[in-house]
């Protein structure tokens, strides 16, 4: 049974994660102190590092709840085939990239780019998972031949992402929605002549 004082500790450690997660994606990990993660979540500074030790140790806390949230989101296995399952695929990336984690996976990634970088590990864990869901996906789709689903499902992992940068860098001049609705178009369409034809002699939809 949680005591009271273990259930404080847990709470505690939610809001200072919460906090840096917000910190970190705002500001980048370098411009981020124990300050301002303490006034951000109103727990004491000295609490932080008793937690989480140290701030690469935080930095490494925020992402594994991120990848926990990434998971959660995507679930065990991919759904339907075929329309019905490709359309699910696309709008769970969609709803992937409006995550209050995304604008922290792209500010650090330059951090996780730096040779030696604390959070190398893991990005490349984020991306596996990723790209491993929608290749599990893709695979139970008609694809033409020319089109494996690894391959396809690093286009649409580097799209989707790709996407999201530039809004954040424009948000005025990027809209991600209709970004994702062109991709999910072009996909659709290439795919159409394996799909099969209905019974009305036509293919999948492509101008959702």
């Amino acid at each position: 049974m949680t005591t009271r004082r273990e259930q404080t500790s847990q709470e505690s450690r939610e809001l200072i994660l919460a906090a840096a997660a917000e910190l970190f994606a705002a500001k980048g990990y370098r411009q981020t102190t124990f300050a301002d993660v303490a006034e951000r979540s109103g727990i004491s500074r000295g609490s932080i590092p008793w937690h989480f030790g140290s701030k690469e140790g935080l930095l490494l806390a925020v992402l594994e709840r991120s990848v926990e949230m990434i998971r959660a989101r995507l679930g065990e296995e991919p759904g339907e085939s075929g329309e019905a399952g490709f359309d699910r695929m696309v709008e769970a990336a969609a709803a992937l990239f409006v995550l209050p984690t995304t604008k922290l996976f792209v500010t650090l990634l330059v951090e996780a780019l730096e040779p030696g970088s604390p959070i190398q590990g893991r990005y490349v864990e984020i991306h596996n998972t990723l790209r491993e869901h929608c290749r599990r996906s893709l695979e139970r789709l008609p694809l033409p031949p020319e089109l494996s689903a690894d391959a396809l499902a690093v286009m649409i992992i580097g799209a989707g992402i790709g996407v999201h940068q530039q809004w954040l860098l424009a948000p005025g001049l990027v809209d991600p929605d209709r970004a994702l609705a062109a991709l999910r178009t072009l996909l659709a369409a290439a795919m159409v002549p394996h799909a099969g034809q209905g019974g009305d002699g036509q293919g999948w939809s492509v101008g959702r």
